[in-house]
């Protein structure tokens, strides 16, 4: 019998008849002839209610706290969805992301996935049971609770998909599929019926919220075919597989736009060997993600290093750096936030030219000014005011023609 992996997402499991819509479609999928596994994520709202309460006893929570309270969510969800389906005449057992097997690194909040010992789950499978597993989360190698990121369930769901070696993975959230940009931000946007790895990956780390970056980069290494889809209806997804000769006819994929940016400027840096790694090392001890990174033209001796980062991580760049900027000889370091990233994506960059040219030509043309500029073999991406970011979104797609389907 086959094996199908479904996950749904914080909105799909956001209410009780929420919930019981979900064991109605898992078991349909049981009695399609497949063993289930389903992981779940919190129940839409939960976790920023538990981040909320956090803040409201403690100004800055040891991460270790945060992660045994943000784990309860989805343990939540689990019982409830296992209760659902046990209730509906079948048999469901609910497990822990550590029950599952699943055992990562000591990074709290934002841990990697190390192994998967999915001993429990064959168990359960064999003996007929549907199993539902808490998604966004595992233990250390010594037994500690971490969790994996906000979007983790995704990473669960594919990393578990891998390791049972299921036939497909199904990613269920509140929309179709992917779409070209945001409908929410471009009105016409369409939805794309399949999608290379790459193409996915980089609309993922470029703001596209439908999957987390880290789970389509699990999915590409190991192979993981898998298929985003609406839990509220029975339409056809979008199909996220390796790259055929086809998908390169269409030059530019999708738009993606992702808010809450940040951009830290050191003002005249010593432009001396070691300086750049001094700076970049205190940053990466800190577990701190960097987006973009700018270096100016040395003048003087002395050059201005620019990144980007999420807001929200600002204060950790304040306290690592601090010193830092000190100590290297620098003379300020600004942060400024109220910016955002848009990014035009698409693998058919690699064999067409003016694809930037005709970025900036419709930015200009609108009055809109880039701030930063990063690009990579399938991918440009630019800095830009936050207030005028979807302005600037629906000006790219319709440059680019993506709200006519390839073909039409």
């Amino acid at each position: 019998m086959s094996v199908v992996v479904q996950k749904y997402g914080g909105t799909s499991v956001g209410t009780t008849e929420r919930i019981l819509n979900c064991a109605r479609r898992i078991i349909a999928t049981q009695d399609a002839g497949h063993s289930v596994v389903a992981v779940v994520s919190a129940m839409s709202g939960v976790t920023d209610n538990l981040i909320k309460m956090s803040r409201e006893v403690c100004a800055q929570p040891a991460e270790r706290e945060m992660d045994v309270l943000l784990s309860t969510g989805e343990q939540t969800t689990i019982a409830l969805t296992a209760m659902a389906i046990n209730g509906l005449g079948r048999k469901a057992v609910s497990l822990t992301g550590a029950q599952a097997g699943i055992v990562t690194d000591n990074f709290h909040t934002k841990a990697k996935i190390a192994n998967i010992t999915p001993d429990q789950i064959h168990q359960y499978l064999e003996d007929g049971y549907i199993v539902i597993v808490a998604g966004f989360q595992g233990e250390t190698k010594d037994g500690t609770i971490t969790t994996l990121g906000r979007g983790g369930s995704d990473l669960t769901a594919i990393a578990i998909a891998s390791a049972i070696g299921a036939e497909v993975c199904q990613i269920y959230t509140d929309v179709d599929g992917v779409y070209t940009c945001d409908p929410r931000i471009v009105k016409n946007a369409r939805k794309i019926p399949e999608i290379s790895y790459d193409e996915m990956l980089e609309m993922a780390s470029s703001g596209s919220k439908v999957m987390q970056s880290r789970s389509v980069e699990f999915a590409k290494k190991f192979g993981v075919v898998f298929e985003v889809r609406s839990s509220f209806n029975t339409n056809p997804g979008t199909i996220v597989k390796e790259e055929n000769a086809g998908m390169e006819n269409v030059v530019i994929r999708g738009v993606s736009v992702e808010r809450n940016q940040a951009k830290v400027t050191i003002i005249q840096v010593p432009d001396k060997p070691g300086t750049a790694a001094r700076i970049f090392n205190a940053l990466a001890e800190t577990n701190i993600i960097i987006d973009m990174i700018v270096q100016n033209v040395s003048v003087s001796g002395t050059t201005d290093i620019s990144f980007t980062l999420g807001k929200d991580e600002l204060p950790k760049v304040e306290r690592a750096l601090a010193p830092v900027v000190k100590e290297i000889g620098a003379l300020d370091m600004i942060e400024q936030d109220g910016i955002a990233k848009l990014s035009v994506v698409g693998i058919g960059m690699r064999s067409h030219s003016g694809v930037a040219a005709k970025l900036f030509e419709c930015l200009s043309a609108g009055g809109i000014n880039i701030q930063m500029i990063s690009t990579s073999e399938i991918k440009i991406a630019v800095i830009l005011d936050e207030n005028i970011v979807n302005h600037a979104a629906n000006l790219a797609h319709e440059a680019f023609g993506l709200s006519v389907a390839p073909g039409a």
